[in-house]
């Protein structure tokens, strides 16, 4: 186990999930608002940006699961660059106001951190 980050994985795998969930609610609340949009009569144009918003949390909350698993397999190239995209796409789902509850934005920021600065027992 010391040759691996596991808790930059576990934490980074937790986000990935956490931003899933966001996403998922993203998409359930946007048909909701289309449908009510549409009921009083304005149309269902903010329902279907709010279900893309989600759409999206949805593929990064995929991505940043990826990059968790990537940190996992304690091969040092593989680790850093699966701690960048947690990192990036940490950032990006709060940027696009999915960020899994505001807990996963900010436990992808540490998984992705602990993985950068992770380094092999053996050097």
């Amino acid at each position: 186990m010391a040759g691996r980050p596991v808790t930059a994985f576990v934490l980074s795998l937790i986000s990935g999930i956490f931003i899933m969930l966001g996403g998922l609610a993203h998409i359930a609340l946007g048909g909701i608002i289309r449908r009510v949009f549409e009921v009083m009569g304005f149309g269902g144009r903010f329902g279907n940006a709010v279900v893309f918003l989600g759409v999206l949390g949805l593929i990064w909350g995929a991505l940043v699961i990826v990059g968790a698993v990537m940190m996992n397999s304690g091969i040092y190239g593989m680790v850093r660059t699966g701690a960048v995209l947690v990192l990036v796409f940490s950032i990006v789902s709060w940027v696009g106001s999915v960020g899994g509850f505001f807990v996963g934005f900010i436990l992808g920021l540490v998984g992705g951190i602990m993985g950068l600065i992770w380094r092999p027992s053996n050097v």
